[in-house]
C-alpha cells in the first residue's frame, strides 16, 4: 500500500466507505465490508505488550493503523483499547487495574467493581443524582472514585489540584490524537473509521459505575420508582453526550455498548419497566438526527429482539456476540445490518480451517442477501491469533463477493435528517426538560446574576460562556461513558 499515491488512497476510502455504509443502511454492497474491533490483539501483531497499547496510547494507534494497512479490512475502530490508563492513573481513578502496575503487563486493563457497601453511589442518594446529574457527578461520585480530587468540604490539595488541571488537558489530547487517527486511518491506508461518538443506556450507567450491579439489584427490590426516577433523569445527557459526539457526516453509527439490560441480569419486566422506557427515546432521537446506533449486544439479548424490532428499519446496526446469528438473522435480518458472530474462542482456539468453515457458514446464511459486516462477536484481545484472524478476513474477501451488489465511485451520500419521523412520544419530544439543561455545568443564568449589569454584547458573553461550560460537562460526562 505503500506505494499507492494520495488520489489511489482516496479512491479506495471512497469505495470501502460505501461499501460499509451500503451494507448498514441493510443493502447490498459489493462485497462483504469487514470490520473487526481488535483490541489488544493490534499489539500482539505490531509487537506491543498489553501494558504498552493500554498506557501509551500512540503505541495503541500506531498498532491499529498498522493492522489496517497490512490486512485488507474496511473499517476499523481507531484505538478499541480506548480506555487509556495513563489519564486513569492521572486522575487517581479507583477502578481501573493497570497492566504493568496493579496486575502483569500482558493481560489486558481491568475493571474492578466495588461490593455494595463500597459502591460509588450510596443507596439513598438518589434523589441528588434525579435532581442534578452532573452536579451529583461533580460533587459526589467523582471525589469518590478519584484517589486525588478531595470532595466538597474538604481541604484542598496540591495534588488533587494538579490532578484536575493535568487530567482535564490529557482528556483533550487524547481525543485530539483519536480525531487525527482517523485522517492518518484514511490517508495512510483509505481505512474508515468504524464509529464515533458513544451511548450507554441509563440503567447500565447506574448498573456499571454508580450502584454496582449488587446495588442496584437490591434497588430494584426496595426502591424501584427512583431507580426509574434516576434512569430518567439521565436520558436527556446521555442523549446529548451522544448527539454531540456523533459523526458529523452522518456516515458510521454511535457506538452503543449494551451491559447489564439483558435476561438474566434482569427479568423481563425490569426490562420492560425501566430499561427499555429508557433508552429508547434516545435511540430515536439520534435517528431523528439521521444518526444509526451500532447496538453492541455483549453476551445474550436474543430474548428482547422484538423490543429492538420496534425501532425503524435501518435505524440501527445489531451486533451479535454469543446468540446464535443466524436466529438473530430470521427474527429482525430484514429491517437491521447485523455484524459479528463469529466466535472468539473459535478465534483464539480453533484451527484456520474451523475459522474459514464458520465464516464460509456466515457468510452464505446471513449475508447472502446484503445487510451484514464481518466481525468477531466481541472485541478481540491479545488471546485473539493473528492466523485466524487473517483467515476471517481471507476467507471473507474470497467468499464475500456479490454478483448483483453495487460500490458507487464517489463518497456516499449521508442520510438525510428525518424531521417526518417524530411526534409527542418519539425521542426526547414532550419529555419533561430538566431544570439545568444538558451540555452546561453552571447555567448562564445562574452566573448572570453573579456579574454586574453588562455593558456590552450579552450574546455573545452567553455564547462564550455556555462553549467553556461545555467543556466542564464534556469532561464528567467522558470520565463516567469512557474512562
Amino acid at each position: 500500500m505503500t506505494s499507492q499515491t494520495p488520489h489511489d488512497l482516496e479512491q479506495r476510502y471512497a469505495q470501502r466507505l460505501n461499501r460499509y455504509v451500503t451494507a448498514m443502511r441493510n443493502e447490498m454492497p459489493d462485497m462483504v465490508p469487514i470490520r473487526p474491533f481488535v483490541a489488544e490483539v493490534t499489539g500482539v501483531y505490531a509487537g506491543y505488550t498489553c501494558q504498552e497499547v493500554t498506557h501509551d496510547y500512540d503505541k495503541a494507534l500506531l498498532a491499529a493503523r498498522k493492522c489496517a494497512a497490512d490486512f485488507d479490512w474496511d473499517a476499523v475502530v481507531g484505538n478499541m483499547v480506548y480506555v487509556w490508563t495513563g489519564l486513569a492513573q492521572a486522575l487517581g481513578l479507583k477502578y481501573y487495574a493497570i497492566p504493568g502496575i496493579h496486575i502483569p503487563p500482558d493481560v489486558g486493563f481491568q475493571y474492578s467493581e466495588p461490593d455494595e457497601e463500597h459502591a460509588w453511589m450510596k443507596p439513598d442518594e438518589y434523589d441528588q443524582l434525579i435532581e442534578d446529574p452532573t452536579g451529583y457527578l461533580w460533587n459526589v461520585w467523582f471525589p469518590r472514585v478519584s484517589a486525588e480530587v478531595p470532595g466538597p468540604g474538604q481541604t484542598a490539595t496540591y495534588r488533587g489540584n494538579v490532578a484536575l488541571a493535568k487530567g482535564a488537558m490529557a482528556m483533550l489530547q487524547y481525543f485530539y490524537a483519536l480525531g487525527n487517527q482517523g485522517q492518518l486511518l484514511r490517508k495512510e491506508s483509505g481505512t474508515v473509521s468504524a464509529i464515533a461518538g458513544i451511548l450507554k443506556a441509563p440503567f447500565d450507567i447506574i448498573a456499571d459505575k454508580l450502584r454496582g450491579y449488587m446495588g442496584l439489584t437490591m434497588d430494584m427490590h426496595t426502591q424501584p420508582d427512583k431507580v426509574l426516577a434516576a434512569c430518567e433523569a439521565l436520558v436527556p445527557h446521555l442523549a446529548h453526550v451522544a448527539l454531540t459526539t456523533a459523526d458529523a457526516s452522518k456516515h458510521v453509527p454511535v457506538g452503543y455498548w449494551m451491559h447489564r439490560g439483558c435476561v438474566p441480569f434482569v427479568n423481563m419486566k425490569q426490562f420492560h419497566s425501566h430499561y427499555w422506557p429508557t433508552l429508547r427515546p434516545i435511540v430515536e432521537e439520534l435517528w431523528k438526527h439521521g444518526h444509526q446506533t451500532l447496538f453492541y449486544a455483549e453476551g445474550k439479548w436474543n430474548a428482547h429482539l422484538d423490543s429492538f424490532a420496534e425501532l425503524p428499519d435501518q435505524s440501527i446496526v445489531y451486533h451479535v456476540d454469543q446468540d446464535d446469528i443466524f436466529d438473530v438473522h430470521r427474527k429482525i435480518g430484514h429491517k437491521f445490518c447485523l455484524s459479528g458472530g463469529i466466535p472468539n474462542f473459535l478465534l483464539s482456539y480453533g484451527t484456520p480451517q474451523e475459522v474459514r468453515d464458520c465464516c464460509r457458514k456466515v457468510i452464505d446464511g446471513v449475508a447472502r442477501d446484503g445487510g451484514y459486516i464481518m466481525d468477531a462477536g466481541a472485541i478481540m484481545q491479545n488471546d485473539t491469533s493473528v492466523e485466524n484472524l487473517r483467515a476471517m478476513t481471507e476467507t471473507t474477501r474470497e467468499f464475500g463477493v456479490y454478483s448483483r451488489g453495487h460500490a458507487a465511485g464517489g463518497l456516499v451520500a449521508p442520510p438525510a435528517p428525518r424531521p417526518d419521523f417524530g411526534g409527542p412520544g418519539v425521542g426526547l419530544e414532550g419529555r419533561p426538560q430538566p431544570a439545568i439543561q444538558p451540555g452546561v455545568c453552571t447555567p448562564w443564568d445562574a452566573k448572570l446574576k453573579e456579574l454586574p449589569p453588562l455593558t456590552g454584547d450579552a450574546e455573545l458573553a452567553k455564547k462564550i460562556w455556555d462553549n467553556i461550560e461545555g467543556l466542564g460537562n464534556m469532561f464528567i460526562w467522558q470520565v463516567l461513558l469512557s474512562f
